[in-house]
């Protein structure tokens, strides 16, 4: 049988996520969903349209879909749905996992490689974060976990972007590119998003597409600038201090707006170099040397892995004339050939990762040595 798809739904308080989920339930879109949801949810959608009083926690929708609260950990829940599916007693062709607006949604990611009952049955699509434009600056400032849940995004849609200025949006979604370059953002209008924008996204899919704006990529400067050279006045805070530009900057001379420190107010608002979560690229045109790279990356997953949320590349490896895609979640990561190299395509290694604090130098100066010698 294929397997189910599934789709992890994060966000911050008040951004929508029961708005989306409540139209996922009722409406009328002839699909059958499971949705999951975490019941120490502060947004709890059980007041509304959930009966939780019943001893079975599992509640059919009149659309067909399936409503479950997670009494247990998440992988029992799974495989109590999934042994249901297979004897005929419950219905369904995808599902939702909500997580409550603290969650940090790594574990749940993890939980689709980790077990392999799970991984049999399951197949996971995409992490969807939806950020609340009201709220967003406050609660990047203030709260860890609602960084990470933009740095494990694969698509973030951003809500209430009608309370919020024009420039207060531009910066808003200035820094969540940075904190993460390769989730696509969409703005809409509280929750209520196309369910088409919502499924199938595959962003876990081991594929050649490496999703990052090309402004990010962009290597004007050198051989291996990351895109942190970025003129948006949000980042106007430099002034005079003379960087030398060496090899591996990576976009923190970002000159937009949203960045300019409020000299004359003496504090210092935190901007997206203050993040935890930051992503930065690397980029190369000589090959890696397979061996090297395993080992290297082997040994920074071990190391960094809990601070490493995302990471994707496509690479030229030495010895095969295909794409080598790789992919992680914390210390999870796994890889496969992709494509051919087409004929005249420039053999380039792009990687990304968005993580917390991670050691950005440490991370590229190790990769340099990985390639095959020039």
């Amino acid at each position: 049988m294929a397997l189910i798809p599934a789709t992890i739904l994060t966000g911050f308080l008040g951004s929508g996520k029961t708005t989306l989920l409540k139209r996922v339930l009722t409406e009328a879109h002839g699909q059958k969903i499971a949705i999951i949801e975490n019941e120490f949810g502060e947004e709890n959608i059980d007041n509304d349209i959930l009966v939780s009083e019943t001893d079975e926690q599992i509640i059919q929708m009149s659309n067909g879909c399936i409503c479950c609260t997670i009494r247990e950990d998440l992988r029992a829940t799974l495989q109590l749905l999934a042994a249901k599916r297979r004897k005929g007693l419950l219905n369904f062709e995808r599902v939702v996992i909500e997580t409550t607006g603290l969650a940090d949604p790594g574990p749940v990611a993890q939980t689709f490689f980790m077990d392999d009952e799970i991984a049999e049955t399951f197949l996971l699509d995409s992490i969807l974060t939806l950020v609340d434009a009201k709220h967003a600056a406050q609660q990047l400032n203030d709260r860890v976990e609602a960084q990470r849940q933009v740095g494990f995004a694969d698509q973030i849609f951003i809500s209430k972007a009608d309370l919020v200025s024009a420039q207060e949006l531009d910066a808003l979604q200035h820094r969540l590119k940075h904190m993460n370059p390769r989730a696509p953002q969409k703005v809409v209008h509280f929750g209520e998003v196309a369910l088409g924008e919502v499924f199938d996204l595959k962003g876990f899919n081991l594929n050649a597409k490496l999703d990052i704006d090309p402004d990010f990529l962009s290597d004007d400067h050198h051989d291996h600038a990351h895109g942190e050279h970025c003129d948006h006045p949000s980042h106007q805070h430099d002034h005079g201090h003379g960087h030398d530009h060496h090899d591996h900057e990576h976009g923190e001379h970002c000159n937009h707006p949203s960045h300019a420190h409020e000299h004359s107010h003496g504090h210092g608002h935190h901007h997206h170099h203050d993040d935890d979560v930051k992503s930065f690229v690397f980029k190369s045109e000589r090959a890696f040397d397979p061996a090297k790279l395993e080992d290297f990356l082997g040994a920074i997953v071990n190391i960094y892995g809990p601070k490493m949320l995302r990471y994707k590349g496509v690479l030229n490896m030495r010895g095969t004339e295909r794409k080598v895609i790789f992919q992680g979640v914390h210390q999870l990561m796994g890889s496969d050939l992709g494509p051919m190299w087409a004929d005249g395509e420039v053999k380039v290694s792009k990687m990304v990762f968005i993580g917390i604090d991670l050691p950005k130098d440490i991370l590229l100066q190790g990769l340099e040595q990985c390639l095959v010698a020039a």
